[in-house]
């Protein structure tokens, strides 16, 4: 492996970092901590006498930048250190590209004072709209470090069921992943005392939109966690090999997650869980783009073959 596939899967590390930093942002009600200042906080660079929760959002500022520049940085090296052509070119820009999406989000929260105890429907959708890009950036980034380390490029044309089978997969796990931020939502704005507490509030006709809504997640997760066991497990058996390893982390990752959903459940959403649960998710995530990318490699056209000296 050389420098630049050791320096990309740092990249991806280091913004999983930045990510669940903004996880505990949200849970701990600190967006508003720089006020509705962009990219200033509280209409300073560096606020006298910040409060904590300052503290927090401006840290989280600070390490998107830092991540903003690291990202900038696989581009250049992708542009040295590869050749014309290479899939980790494209795979670069495209993370430059949502990075920069990423902040104009994360911007717009918090110029829109979308952020703190605003409970309205606006939030929820911009909190989807977050969580999509959070995972193509993380697509973006993985794709790159896969091809930068000898990772084979990949196409959707002429796979037939099985491109379709990796599409309905992402599809599933986006779906999930948005009715679980909108969930974890629900969990900060609306706690509860009890389960019973939580299961009445859900239940309830006359409850907020975003407590009824959280009650999707859990049926939307077993669902997506059995479409990607099923989907893992035939990718075992048809397309054994290179796609294996993958296909066995997928399914781990999904039991793991599974479970792990439970406990948020019972525990009533602690923030350290729902970052953990947030961990895994964005591990499932990464998981089923490498399995989708090693499953759906072009096969006999020499690219494996090509990449190997740069893995080296």
């Amino acid at each position: 492996m050389d420098r630049f596939a050791r320096y990309s899967w740092l990249t991806l590390s280091y913004n999983i970092a930045v990510i669940l930093w903004g996880a505990f942002v949200r849970a701990s009600g600190s967006g508003a901590g720089c006020g509705s200042h962009w990219p200033l906080c509280n209409g300073e660079v560096l606020p006298r006498s910040p409060r904590i929760e300052t503290i927090i959002e401006l840290t989280h500022r600070v390490t998107s930048g830092i991540a903003l520049l690291l990202v900038v940085g696989l581009v250049v090296l992708a542009f040295r250190q590869r050749p014309q052509g290479h899939p980790a070119r494209g795979a670069a820009a495209l993370s430059l590209f949502f990075m920069l999406t990423e902040a104009a989000v994360g911007a717009g929260l918090v110029l829109f004072e979308l952020v703190a105890d605003n409970r309205s429907m606006a939030r929820a959708m911009f909190m989807g709209t977050h969580l999509v890009n959070t995972f193509f950036l993380l697509a973006a980034i993985t794709l790159t470090a896969h091809f930068a380390s000898g990772g084979a490029a990949f196409r959707w044309r002429g796979q037939g069921a099985a491109g379709w089978a990796a599409a309905l997969g992402m599809l599933a796990l986006i779906v999930a992943g948005v009715s679980g931020a909108i969930a974890a939502l629900g969990d900060t704005l609306f706690p509860s005392a009890s389960l019973a507490e939580a299961l009445k509030q859900d239940l309830s006709p006359t409850a907020h939109l975003l407590i009824r809504l959280r009650l999707l997640h859990p049926f939307l997760a077993i669902a997506t966690g059995a479409l990607l066991a099923v989907l893992a497990t035939r990718v075992m058996m048809d397309r054994p090999g290179p796609a294996a390893r993958p296909a066995r982390r997928v399914l781990i990752l999904v039991l793991v997650q599974l479970l792990a959903g439970v406990m948020n459940v019972a525990l009533l959403a602690p923030v350290w869980m729902q970052i953990v649960h947030l961990l895994l998710a964005d591990l499932l995530w990464i998981a089923a783009v490498l399995l989708g990318a090693t499953a759906l490699a072009s096969q006999g056209d020499g690219m494996a073959e090509e990449l190997v000296p740069y893995a080296a």
